[in-house]
């Protein structure tokens, strides 16, 4: 014991009244496991709850984002006290320089008490469709100051969290894992209404992406200038990749629309050339 002693009390090195001991190295590394201990339980326990359905999965990443930083900040201020540092000393002695760098890095500031709103608010969260800037992207993570996200073009995309809490944002996926999307047509005039409203119906049908058939509606929108203008209104839970299907049901309304002779008509003017009668300049009667 005695031994075990010596070697806890030997002093690494010196510098001034500030003294490294072997026992203080030790107890930084057991703050460390200690630390990394409680982030696993905290894992598993949201992993497990994510499992039971308590808790989805983007509630589940931000808390335990949150319980992180809170950890990590709380194991560092245990560590500078235990070599001697005085964390509320040093906070106040480093005040002025704090505002300084905290004006030369007001950006980035603002990113990162945009993160921790996103992590606490939970309004969006990991796996979350979102249209910012006019592009749709999936969030990958939420980090503290960036968040990460993929478009739909397979491009990995960092975007500021600031950016996020104070643009106008449309989250596709907030009340629901479903959205209604719509596609427009136009078909001749003469048409028959009632059979191309079945058409596009019975189109959206066969698709495997859209979401109960009872929701599935097409609609005669207008009287356009060269067509009669049709909307077809139908239910996905494919937000992320509903391009690829409207494609699909594009292609079937075009097949269908060419099986029963319905013809989609291009834009077309008519110009009417008026003809005036020839002068007369009384030349013609000599």
């Amino acid at each position: 014991m005695e031994t075990i002693n010596k070697i806890l009390e030997f002093e690494i090195f010196t510098i001034g009244d500030f003294t490294v001991k072997v026992s203080k190295l030790v107890t930084i590394f057991l703050i460390l496991v200690i630390a990394r201990i409680i982030l696993w339980v905290i894992k598993k326990g949201l992993a497990r709850k994510s499992k039971l359905n308590k808790l989805d999965h983007g509630s589940s990443y931000a808390l335990y984002q949150m319980m992180k930083y809170i950890i990590w900040i709380l194991a560092i201020a245990f560590m500078l006290e235990n070599i001697g540092v005085k964390v509320t000393i040093l906070l106040a002695g480093s005040a002025a320089l704090l505002v300084g760098i905290g004006l030369g890095l007001q950006q980035t500031f603002n990113d990162i008490l945009s993160g921790i709103i996103l992590l606490s608010e939970r309004s969006i969260k990991v796996d979350d469709v979102l249209e910012v800037d006019g592009d749709v992207v999936m969030i990958q993570s939420i980090g503290l100051r960036t968040s990460k996200a993929l478009n739909r073009d397979d491009i990995s995309i960092i975007l500021p969290n600031s950016l996020i809490t104070n643009s106008k944002v449309i989250n596709w996926s907030h009340q629901s894992d479903k959205s209604r999307f719509r596609i427009d047509v136009g078909v001749a005039y003469g048409s028959d209404v009632d059979l191309v409203i079945k058409i596009l119906e019975e189109s959206a049908f066969e698709h495997p992406d859209v979401y109960a058939r009872e929701l599935v509606e097409a609609r005669l929108m207008n009287f356009g200038n060269s067509s009669l203008d049709f909307q077809l209104l139908f239910f996905s839970q494919s937000i992320f990749r509903i391009g690829k299907a409207k494609s699909d049901i594009r292609r079937i309304i075009n097949r269908k629309f060419h099986e029963n002779n319905i013809t989609i008509p291009f834009p077309q003017m008519d110009v009417y050339l008026k003809s005036n009668p020839p002068v007369s300049t009384g030349l013609d009667q000599g």
